[in-house]
């Protein structure tokens, strides 16, 4: 063990961050769901410590009920709905805040044990600290989100939707890096350095990432509701309706603009994949794990393209739009394995 953490090794450090970043992809996925099933706005209230309980009793759930009447989405979208119906997407947002509990606790204990067992590794430390501040900025942000559509709004705003899923994305791939740095350790001095392919793959994964983006912009403008032909958009290739009023409200609140823009972002990665996939296959100086990675992206991309134009063109079915959602979080996932790969190639 000393001389794993004198290298900068710790498998049990690993295996905590690994579990903590799929921790942080579940609640991705949830937080997905929530926002299909209309539930994201059913808690009016920030509480971080007593929101963890749920309404205890039928007076509890009634005055829950009645701060989620004086909202928005009640009075234009929701007007007349249950209390039944209310628990069920109250459930949904609780369920997603306590993943988020959670998840703060799963990272910080053990942060807390490592450190006072001197088992965490001195190079990590900072980064890990970095971690749990990125953890607490996710909340605030999530918060900050909600609160647009509590106001004026009978949904979030997309470009608090985008900020909030891009910072948790950002937690992600640093948990799975720092995870992999655990694991393998330092990287040793000397060898021979292919510069060019580590660029290659941080690359992808900004373009992923970006895409990721993107993708929440549709989301927020619940812009897979139209223009629902691929590879045109209703009947056109560039469609009638991409300019809003200003530049802003066409980048971030145009249906037919963010929808276009995410499909052109698509076709991007897709042919950037496929041929740096190409090339890595055929540089046989390279690895067999980074020629693989390659080619797992390029497939994995693959996959997501179809779910994406199938999810588009069935009119987002609920479990179709979470399996697209979880599919971008995968390929997110390839490509941060395949950036640090490359840079230790």
């Amino acid at each position: 063990m000393t001389s794993f953490l004198k290298d900068g090794r710790s498998r049990p450090v690993a295996l905590w961050l690994f579990a903590t970043a799929f921790l942080v992809f579940a609640m991705v996925v949830v937080g997905g769901a929530t926002r299909l099933t209309g539930s994201g706005l059913s808690i009016t209230q920030w509480k971080p410590v007593t929101g963890a309980l749920p309404p205890l009793s039928e007076h509890a759930w009634q005055e829950n009920f009645r701060l989620y009447q004086a909202t928005p989405q009640y009075r234009l979208i929701n007007r007349g709905m249950s209390l039944g119906d209310f628990k069920f997407i109250y459930w949904w947002e609780w369920s997603h805040r306590l993943l988020g509990r959670l998840l703060g606790a799963v990272f910080a204990v053990p942060f807390v044990v490592f450190l006072a067992l001197r088992r965490l590794p001195a190079r990590l430390v900072w980064r890990c600290v970095v971690l749990f501040a990125l953890g607490g900025l996710q909340g605030l942000v999530g918060w900050w989100m909600v609160k647009s559509g509590l106001e004026a709004r009978v949904t979030v705003a997309p470009e608090r939707l985008a900020t909030h899923l891009g910072l948790a994305l950002i937690l992600f791939c640093a948990l799975v890096w720092t995870g992999l740095e655990a694991w393998s350790g330092q990287a040793r001095v000397g060898g021979r350095r292919q510069d060019g392919w580590s660029i290659a793959g941080a690359a992808l994964m900004a373009a992923v990432y970006v895409q990721c983006l993107l993708g929440a912009l549709v989301a927020g403008n619940q812009a897979g509701l139209v223009d629902n032909d691929w590879p045109l958009m209703n009947g056109r290739v560039f469609p009638d309706d991409y300019a809003g009023a200003g530049a802003w409200q066409t980048f971030a609140h145009s249906q037919a603009a963010v929808q276009f823009n995410h499909r052109l972002m698509a076709y991007a990665v897709l042919v950037a994949a496929g041929l740096l996939a190409v090339r890595a296959i055929r540089a046989r100086y390279l690895s067999g794990t980074l020629r693989s990675l390659f080619a797992g992206l390029l497939l994995a991309v693959l996959f997501q393209a179809s779910l994406g134009i199938a999810t588009l063109m069935t009119g987002v079915p609920l479990w179709l739009a979470i399996l697209h959602q979880a599919g971008a979080v995968l390929v997110l996932t390839v490509s941060v394995i395949l950036a640090w790969r490359a840079r230790r190639a």
